[in-house]
């Protein structure tokens, strides 16, 4: 008995370990839609720690764009049938951008009996393309913002950028802060690609400058 439970110990762990490590979204949710467990891949859609999503309703976190299709799984859950269950969703992304994708849910259990629990896997829309005519809310930068930017990309330290703009470092630094958390980006040098890769500053040109109208 002691080498069974040892066995499904191990067997549990290495199933955990492989579950955080799954690239895909995916999170183990009760009958009723509450987060069980969820994989740092799913609490990274929603900006927060696997264990900030336990108890939450999946449903609250990705809005689904049909109610009539959670009125039919609901339904179907009730009479205990055990078919894959797809709802399209969207939600709002850690930088405030809004995706969308498809919850696909998979009734398991121990035994046909058993009260399931719910497998709940994300798939993530392709993002679209902004257009250069029409640039997103996320493009728009402040003047200052923009010569931070145009600063940054030119290799300008926080004590230059500070001095070229009249703030003082901690203003630089506020600025840069309000920006990589905007945009998701984790250090100075994804912000900079992130301002070329949303039009803010022009491609091919040095000293960098602006492309954008400034908000």
């Amino acid at each position: 008995m002691d080498v069974a439970r040892h066995e499904a110990v191990t067997w549990r762990n290495r199933a955990l370990l492989l579950f955080d490590r799954v690239a895909m979204p995916v999170a183990v949710c009760d009958v009723y839609g509450a987060v069980l467990l969820a994989n740092p891949a799913m609490a990274a859609e929603c900006g927060r720690t696997p264990g900030q999503l336990r108890g939450r309703d999946v449903l609250d976190l990705f809005s689904p764009r049909e109610a009539t299709q959670v009125e039919r799984i609901a339904e179907a859950l009730r009479l205990r049938h055990r078919s894959r269950y797809q709802v399209s969703v969207r939600w709002r992304a850690p930088g405030g951008a809004e995706r969308t994708g498809e919850l696909t849910a998979d009734p398991v259990s121990d035994t046909a009996e058993d009260t399931p629990a719910l497998l709940v896997m994300l798939r993530v829309d392709p993002e679209r393309t902004p257009s250069p005519a029409a640039p997103s809310e996320q493009a728009r930068v402040t003047p200052t913002e923009a010569r931070i930017l145009a600063l940054l990309a030119a290799g300008a330290t926080t004590a230059r950028a500070s001095r070229e703009t009249g703030l003082s470092t901690d203003g630089v630094t506020y600025h840069l802060r309000r920006l990589s958390s905007r945009w998701g980006a984790s250090n100075r040098t994804e912000l900079v690609a992130r301002a070329y890769a949303l039009g803010v500053l022009t491609p091919g040109v040095w000293p960098p400058e602006v492309s954008v109208a400034e908000a």
